[in-house]
């Protein structure tokens, strides 16, 4: 179940005042998350548990800078951060291959064998067209319709106007949407 704003302000308050376990529940609560949105990001798991331990250090030493609204959106702005800096410290050394299916999993609502064998080729074409997308619009995929940011976190996340960012939004979901019909002519379609 997830925490009520209330209840994650109230860890917050608790880990300023020195609560390990406080500390210790903010983490588990989010550690998922950001480890997911690392991963995104990176698309290198190794790469990304660094970063996503990384994130939980920045965050531990900046909790007094924390200004006491929406967690949630401070927590992802610290780890798109890292995950930058991460990026640019990679593009610096040697490239590497970097495996697609290292991306996160999707939740899986599958009922049998068939529905989760359906499923999981669905998320393999998912993580192949996110992988396809510019870097700019995956950012927006990524923040928005998988962190479920809003319209306006995101917006000040990057420091771009709203209707800016509703106009890439849009390119970008139907940027993805083309890759997804191009590496899968058949996707969508009636069976």
């Amino acid at each position: 179940m997830e925490p009520t704003v209330v209840d994650v302000a109230a860890l917050v308050e608790r880990c300023r005042s020195g609560d390990g376990l406080a500390w210790e529940a903010l983490v588990r609560r989010f550690q998922a998350r950001v480890h997911g949105l690392t991963l995104q990001y990176l698309r290198n798991a190794e790469e990304a548990r660094d970063v996503a331990q990384d994130v939980f250090i920045r965050v531990y030493q900046r909790l007094d800078s924390f200004d006491g609204g929406e967690f949630v959106p401070w927590l992802l702005q610290v780890t798109r951060n890292a995950c930058i800096d991460r990026l640019r410290r990679i593009r610096a050394r040697p490239s590497q291959d970097v495996s697609i299916e290292d991306g996160p999993e999707l939740p899986l609502d599958a009922a049998g064998p068939e529905e989760a064998l359906e499923h999981r080729e669905r998320e393999r074409l998912l993580q192949r067209a996110l992988g396809g997308l510019s870097e700019k619009h995956r950012e927006i995929v990524l923040l928005k319709e998988i962190q479920g940011l809003k319209f306006e976190e995101i917006a000040a996340m990057l420091n771009v106007p709203i209707g800016t960012l509703k106009s890439r939004s849009n390119r970008a979901r139907l940027e993805l949407a083309a890759l997804v019909r191009r590496l899968d002519p058949s996707y969508g379609t009636s069976a």
